[in-house]
């Protein structure tokens, strides 16, 4: 009987053992699907794009821009990101911390060949996909101050952008044109949203804003404060063109904005978009070709859609392609 016994629970014992084995199986059998099904319903490449302040052009166009890419390549989802825009975007990128941004062609320039005040060493791994649109320095003062020119900013409380930016480190190039100094005026720098504010109740006397045109920051002001436009032309924007090569003349139409009724020239680059080296070919072969057939649809965006142009795409830049744009550009029969 005791023998019996102990067969039968030994029996027990080895079925339990057979069993968990089993059950230890069923459990890396499912672990195993639950991965396949993770990868198949949430297995999309995410990209970050960093963007540009929240007021600005960089960062509601790059939404459109995005969901554009996300709406016609399959297995990609970018996620936009805010940011102080060019100078950190370009370190950004470089790093690796972000895949795509948004910048302006001087300061990509600037930072590839490490020169000028924002980059102490040059940083040469991230390459150019194309022009997206061209930026517009705008020198905004309202119609009941005495600022008629750069030159009678000396004195005056200055919004020269955000720092970090494109338009801070453009603005500061103008300025040394025109032989003001740090000294010379009261800097009072911050974002597109801080400049409003500040030319609406008078905190400051002008604002520098690299922006599209017509900008919907300067409408906003010009809406309860008329503006004035300050030119730059004649010698001293070739004094300009000698510091910032990448300058071109723009001519910011009259009565654009409220108070301003004659055109005013000024000085424009080109907004591009740059991606980490790293990215595979394909990749950007797709997101070349996606933003320059599909415009229309960014246009639905934001406005500045209609302005990314493929004949446009080389237009200014200095630092090398990235070899899925080329392959686009190639095809073609863009050069540059």
């Amino acid at each position: 009987m005791r023998k019996t016994l102990s067969i039968f629970l030994m029996m027990i014992l080895v079925v339990s053992l057979v069993l968990t084995g089993c059950g230890g199986s069923t459990t890396q059998e499912t672990g195993e699907s639950t991965g396949e099904q993770s990868q198949s319903s949430g297995g999309n490449l995410e990209l970050a794009f960093a963007t540009g302040g929240t007021s600005g052009t960089y960062y509601p166009l790059g939404g459109a821009m995005a969901n554009v890419w996300n709406n016609n390549i399959e297995g990609v989802n970018v996620t936009i990101q805010p940011a102080g825009a060019s100078v950190e975007n370009i370190n950004r990128v470089a790093s690796g911390e972000v895949d795509l941004v948004l910048a302006m062609n001087n300061i990509a320039d600037d930072a590839f060949n490490g020169t000028g005040e924002s980059f102490s060493k040059p940083l040469t791994n991230f390459k150019a996909v194309g022009v997206v649109y061209p930026e517009v320095m705008h020198i905004i003062t309202t119609q009941d101050t005495d600022v008629k020119s750069v030159a009678d900013l000396k004195g005056k409380a200055i919004n020269p952008g955000p720092p970090g930016s494109g338009t801070y480190v453009t603005a500061m190039k103008i300025l040394e044109a025109y032989g003001i100094g740090p000294k010379d005026y009261t800097s009072k720098p911050g974002s597109f949203s801080d400049a409003v504010a500040g030319l609406k109740d008078g905190n400051i006397d002008a604002a520098f804003a690299v922006v599209s045109f017509p900008a919907s920051a300067v409408t906003e002001v010009a809406t309860t404060n008329p503006v004035r436009v300050i030119s730059i032309d004649g010698a001293e924007f070739d004094k300009v063109k000698e510091l910032i090569p990448f300058a071109s003349k723009f001519t910011i139409t009259g009565g654009e904005y409220n108070g301003q009724d004659e055109d005013a020239t000024t000085v424009t680059l080109q907004a591009v978009l740059y991606v980490k080296e790293d990215l595979p070919e394909d990749l950007v072969y797709n997101i070349t070709k996606v933003m320059y057939e599909n415009t229309d649809s960014i246009a639905e965006g934001h406005a500045r859609g209609k302005q990314i142009k493929l004949e446009n795409a080389l237009n200014g830049i200095t630092t090398p392609i990235h070899p899925g744009a080329q392959k686009y550009y190639d095809e073609k029969g863009l050069n540059k």
